[in-house]
């Protein structure tokens, strides 16, 4: 329900503020460019469900793979004792344990593309827990949040458009964004675990957060104590062999359970093609919403309104630059990374605003895109609280991002 108010609100928004600017400001184009918007971001969800199925198909694949060999049911075995705590509902040893963390996994090492196949099997398998079809169930809240707060311990993606972009150090975010994404999902964690009333205080949980906390901590020191042009190589060699490392396990396990390889893949692969056309629609229509919405002004507008509240209260305006990207990534991915790289092209990659925007693109996940991909691939209309404890992990990421960008950067 609450993506439908959000979808409406979108597009009367776009229409509102464009009627407003034909009246008011005469701009006599402006319902054209509306218009012309739907069409484009309508192919522009064709083309990436489309550009999805390949990969869709490999990963289904693996994870078909994966299943047959045991691999999955392992790391379902080995993160049981925390996951067990924040995803109650689940049955302990159940396999979408396993496809979780895969997903989880691939999001911390930015292997975007690799995720999204992970995450619509775990939804496929906690669908099939979910006593009721269309209300999305406490555990698939619980793994969502976490999907859409992003934790990335390794931003390849973003450090390689800044290297294309000219920065004399296109690693030197990789601190900032640790830090913000880290604020983002641990929000996220904390507000599900209230939300469904799960102790939090429960030494499973707090140690689990202590480990991780240590873990980047570490990971901190280490980067903090490597030339910059190390860090980004060896963090696009560690993710890669990682990404290599869990195709070459899942072939061999299943290779010593004398499985048909081969014939396992092509039938996970298979699911591929069926899988991206189910979530067309889906993601046309929230595309379609967001380009109205950026289309007709109403972003731009969005944007001078926060800058006119911050200087009213006499705080530095500097980050506001950067806000479109803040705004844009909850709404899509594609479109907040072309509002960074058009960012960092009109006042560098190594000034405040080019900086900034590549530690607010890292913080967080693109909240209403995943929700309506994944809640749509299984069928769920009602989303109950996911989309407001997801947004307030995209806000603390948001904070913290701002924050720590003035604390490295300012």
């Amino acid at each position: 329900m609450v993506l439908n108010y959000i979808w409406i609100g979108l597009i009367l928004i776009a229409v509102a503020v464009g009627i407003v600017q034909f009246a008011v400001f005469g701009q006599a184009d402006i319902f054209n460019e509306i218009i012309n918007s739907t069409f484009a971001s309508a192919k522009t969800g064709f083309e990436i469900s489309l550009g999805l199925t390949g990969v869709l198909s490999l990963w289904l694949g693996i994870m078909k793979i994966g299943e047959a060999g045991g691999v999955v049911r392992g790391f379902s075995r080995a993160v049981a004792p925390f996951f067990g705590r924040i995803f109650p509902e689940v049955p302990k040893g159940h396999p979408a344990f396993g496809s979780m963390f895969m997903n989880i996994s691939a999001n911390m090492l930015g292997l975007d593309n690799a995720a999204t196949p992970m995450g619509l099997k775990a939804m496929q398998e906690l669908q099939e827990l979910n006593p009721n079809k269309k209300r999305a169930s406490n555990a698939m809240i619980m793994f969502l949040v976490l999907n859409t707060s992003g934790l990335t311990l390794i931003p390849v993606s973003i450090m390689v458009y800044r290297a294309q972009l000219g920065a004399a150090n296109p690693a030197d975010v990789f601190l900032p964004i640790l830090l913000a994404t880290y604020f983002s999902t641990l929000t996220g964690l904390l507000s599900v675990c209230i939300a469904q009333r799960i102790r939090i205080w429960d030494k499973v949980i707090l140690g689990t957060i202590g480990v991780l906390t240590l873990l980047i901590g570490g990971l901190l020191w280490l980067a903090g104590r490597l030339p910059q042009e190390t860090l980004t190589k060896w963090s696009t060699i560690v993710a890669s062999m990682l990404l290599l490392a869990v195709i070459v396990s899942f072939v061999v396990a299943a290779m010593a359970r004398k499985v048909n390889v081969y014939d396992t893949f092509i039938e996970g692969a298979k699911d591929g093609f069926s899988t991206a056309v189910r979530i067309i629609p889906y993601l046309i229509a929230i595309l379609v919403a967001v380009g109205m919405f950026r289309a007709s002004g109403a972003m731009d507008l969005l944007v001078r309104g926060m800058a006119w509240c911050v200087a009213g209260l006499g705080l530095d305006t500097d980050f506001v630059a950067a806000l479109p990207t803040a705004l844009m990534k909850p709404l899509s991915g594609s479109g907040a990374r072309g509002l960074m790289v058009d960012a960092m092209t009109q006042y560098g990659a190594d000034s405040f605003v080019g900086r900034l925007v590549c530690i607010l693109q890292g913080s967080t996940d693109t909240t209403f895109y995943v929700l309506a991909v994944y809640f749509g691939y299984v069928g769920i209309r009602d989303s109950r609280y996911a989309v407001v404890c997801g947004l307030l992990a995209d806000l603390a990421g948001i904070i913290a991002a701002i924050a720590i960008g003035y604390v490295f950067f300012h």
